[in-house]
């Protein structure tokens, strides 16, 4: 019994050591050495050759020809499956939601350094907020990026944000220390508010959506400004309700 509960700890040990593996590569699109990924990681190379051999066996990560470890393609088929359970299991959620509040709601979830927009509904107003499904935005001044970052821990928030905070509009939040502050008070309002960080003219309120693991994705509502700015308080009630919904739904922990 004690050698099964050992092989039984060392297979874990090894799970969550190719979990941090790949958290890493997905903070660097661009690759990472074998020596960089094992300082980020902090494991010795010898352990992570091995665990870089065993994943690109299940093609979950390659290396390019110049020696850079990326992720791989089976994590992109993986990651698409999910999604669309994402959008089959969570639909009525966002459907109930739009007929809430007559507007436009989203689902999104994390992709490398930014969201990525799986699902939509459209509200029927002749002036309404719309994005594509499958545009990715950015982390830090989106209302959805804000309430994924704030359900994450500290260490993966720094590693996920870019080195410079770029400026979409003039109310684009580039400090990361403001940022720090306003994560904290996500955190304690359990929902994110854009007031055209990202896009003048549109705000748009979002809260995140956990399963059994964590945080998988952010329900937003995005609204033309003018109409936003007058039941902003209702937009973040309904949404903040549509994730704890949602979460119960996949079997998460919180609300």
């Amino acid at each position: 019994m004690q050698d099964d509960d050992s092989t039984t700890r060392g297979g874990i040990q090894a799970i969550a050591r190719a979990g941090r593996v790949l958290r890493a590569l997905e903070a660097a699109p661009e690759g990472l050495t074998l020596a960089a990924l094992s300082s980020d990681v902090d494991l010795p190379k010898s352990t992570v050759h091995r665990l870089v051999a065993a994943l690109t066996a299940e093609e979950l990560v390659t290396t390019a020809p110049g020696g850079e470890i990326r992720l791989g393609g089976g994590l992109a088929r993986l990651g698409a499956a999910t999604r669309q359970t994402l959008r089959h299991e969570l639909r009525p959620v966002l459907e109930a939601l739009r007929d809430e509040v007559d507007e436009t709601v989203d689902l999104a979830v994390l992709d490398g350094g930014g969201m990525r927009f799986v699902d939509q509904l459209a509200a029927d107003h002749r002036l309404r907020a719309v994005s594509a499904v499958g545009v990715s935005f950015p982390l830090y001044c989106t209302a959805n990026g804000k309430a994924m970052l704030a359900a994450l821990p500290d260490d993966r928030v720094a590693a996920l944000l870019p080195p410079r905070l770029e400026a979409h509009t003039p109310a684009t939040m580039t400090s990361r220390a403001e940022l720090g502050r306003e994560l904290e008070r996500i955190r304690a309002a359990g929902v994110a508010f854009d007031r055209e960080e990202h896009t003048e003219g549109i705000s748009a309120v979002g809260a995140a959506v956990h399963d059994t693991a964590g945080p998988v994705a952010a329900i937003s509502i995005p609204v033309p400004t003018a109409r936003f700015a007058r039941d902003e308080q209702r937009y973040a009630d309904a949404a903040r309700r549509a994730a704890v919904t949602a979460s119960q739904r996949l079997g998460g922990m919180r609300g």
